[in-house]
C-alpha cells in the first residue's frame, strides 16, 4: 500500500517532459521487483544550480578563484605526509595572522562556533567561574555554552553598539574573580571593534585567562596575540580569509596550556579535546596519532586563504579594510543614513547603519538581493530591526564594491515603499 502511494505521488508530481515519463516508468518497474518504497528524489536528479551573488553581509564572503581551485583538488589521506605538510603550513599561517609564537596553534575542523566551544570546554570545568562580556550575540552565545558546561557564569553587559572600557572589565574581574574572561574583538552583530590593549595584563593581574573571539576581525583589524597577552584566540575561515566555512584557526598560550594540563576531569567533548587535536597537528613533539578524519579540502582552502593574506601582508590588509570602511561610512552618510557605532569603535569588516525611519529593513535587504544580486543583512540578536549590516571582508573589501553597494542602496531607498507612520 505504501509503495502504491509513493508511486501515485511520483505520478502526480511528474511533468510532461519525456525525461520524467521515463523516470516514472523506471520507478514502476523498480517498485514491482524491489522492496524500495521511496523513489529517487526528483530534485537530486536535476543539475545543481548556484546563482552568482556578491556577498556583502557579515559572512560568509565570496571565495576567490585561487581558493576555489585549492578546495577542488583531489583528496589525499588525512595522515598522508603531504597533508601533514599542509597542516604545518596552516599552523605557520595562523601564527602569522595571530602574531603569536604559541606552539599549540591549529585549526579546528568546524566553524567559528566550534572554535568558541572548543576554547570554553577545554579551559573550563564544572564549578569554574567565568566572566563573559556581552554587547552582542557572540557574548550571549559564549555565556550559553559556558552555562552548559556547568561553570558559574557572570555577565558584563553593555548595550548593542557600545564597547567595554578597562575600568568596566577590572570591576568585573575584582568582583567575580573568574578563571576565564571572554570578550569579542569584532562583534559582527552590532559592528563594534573592542579595544584590547592592556586587557591581557589586566586579566593576568587578577589571576584570569583572556579568551578573545576574532572571527569577524582577523585580517581586517590589528590584533597581536603575544604582545596583547591574549591566552586563547580563535577565528573562522569564511570572513577575511575568504575560504569556505568549516575550519577555524585557534591558538593557546603557555598559560592556557598549563591550565588545561591541570584539569581534574577530561574535556566533555572527545572531538574537541585540544590534547588530542594538538597531537594530530604536531604541537606536542610526539608522533602524530589519528584523532578524526579531517576535512582535507577545507584545509587546502584555508591554506590558500592564509597564503593570500601573507602575500598581501597584515598591515596592507588592515589598511585596505580601514580605507574601504571609511569610504563606505562616508557614502552612507551622504545617503542620509545614520551610522550605528561611534567612529572610534567601528569594526572595519562589518559596518552597521540604522534602518532609515519609515522603511522595513526586510524590504531593503530583499530589494538588493532581487534587483542587484547583492547580499547585505539585517541585525542579529538584540540589533534585529535596528540596523542593516554591510560586510567588506578580504577580496570583497574593494572600492568598486563600496560603489556598487551604495548605488544599490540608493536605488532601494528610492524604490522601496516608505511607511507614513
Amino acid at each position: 500500500m505504501r509503495c502504491a502511494a509513493v508511486l501515485g505521488a511520483a505520478r502526480a508530481a511528474s511533468s510532461a517532459p519525456l525525461f520524467w515519463a521515463r523516470l516514472l516508468g523506471m520507478a514502476r518497474r523498480t517498485m514491482a521487483t524491489s522492496p524500495l518504497c521511496v523513489p529517487p528524489p526528483q530534485g537530486l536528479l536535476r543539475p545543481l544550480a548556484v546563482p552568482e551573488r556578491l556577498l556583502l553581509g557579515p559572512g560568509p564572503s565570496n571565495v576567490p578563484p585561487r581558493i576555489l581551485a585549492a578546495g577542488s583538488q583531489q583528496l589525499l589521506g588525512h595522515m598522508h605526509p603531504e597533508v601533514l605538510q599542509v597542516m604545518d603550513e596552516i599552523k605557520a599561517g595562523i601564527q602569522y595572522a595571530f602574531q603569536t609564537q604559541n606552539r599549540l596553534t591549529l585549526a579546528i575542523s568546524g566553524t567559528g562556533h566550534c572554535a568558541m566551544e572548543a576554547a570554553l570546554l577545554n579551559l573550563l570545568e564544572h564549578g569554574d567561574t567565568a566572566l563573559v562580556a556581552v554587547n552582542g550575540i557572540w557574548g550571549q552565545r559564549a555565556a550559553d555554552i559556558t552555562r552548559r558546561l556547568g561553570a558559574n557564569v557572570h555577565e558584563l553587559l553593555k548595550p548593542p553598539g557600545e564597547y567595554f572600557t578597562p575600568w568596566d572589565i577590572e570591576e568585573g574581574l575584582a568582583r567575580h574573580k573568574p578563571s576565564v574572561f571572554f570578550i569579542t574583538h569584532g562583534e559582527s552583530s552590532t559592528g563594534v571593534l573592542q579595544p584590547l590593549e592592556g586587557l591581557g595584563e589586566l586579566c593576568h593581574r587578577h589571576g584570569c585567562l583572556l579568551l578573545v573571539d576574532a572571527v569577524a576581525s582577523l585580517g581586517g583589524a590589528p590584533i597581536f596575540m603575544d604582545q596583547q597577552e591574549i591566552d586563547v584566540l580563535y577565528s573562522g575561515s569564511q570572513k577575511v580569509l575568504n575560504a569556505p566555512p568549516g575550519s577555524a584557526p585557534i591558538s593557546f598560550s603557555e598559560g592556557a596550556r598549563e591550565k588545561m594540563m591541570r584539569r581534574k576531569t577530561k574535556p566533555l567533548s572527545f572531538y574537541l579535546d585540544v590534547g588530542w587535536l594538538g597531537n594530530y597537528w604536531g604541537c606536542d613533539g610526539e608522533p602524530r596519532r589519528y584523532h578524526h578524519t579531517a576535512p582535507i579540502n577545507s584545509f587546502f582552502s584555508l591554506r590558500e586563504g592564509l597564503a593570500m593574506l601573507a602575500e598581501l601582508g597584515l598591515e596592507s590588509s588592515w589598511e585596505r579594510h580601514q580605507a574601504n570602511c571609511a569610504k563606505l561610512c562616508q557614502g552612507l552618510r551622504d545617503l542620509g543614513l545614520e551610522l550605528f557605532v561611534k567612529e572610534e569603535a567601528r569594526l572595519p569588516t562589518v559596518t552597521t547603519v540604522r534602518v532609515p525611519e519609515g522603511y522595513n529593513w526586510k524590504e531593503i535587504v530583499a530589494f538588493l538581493m532581487d534587483n542587484h544580486a547583492i547580499e547585505i543583512a539585517g541585525g542579529l540578536g538584540a540589533s534585529v530591526g535596528q540596523v542593516l549590516r554591510i560586510g567588506l571582508m578580504g577580496c570583497n573589501s574593494t572600492s568598486s564594491n563600496v560603489d556598487r553597494v551604495l548605488s544599490a542602496l540608493r536605488d532601494a531607498l528610492r524604490c522601496c515603499q516608505r511607511s507614513r507612520l
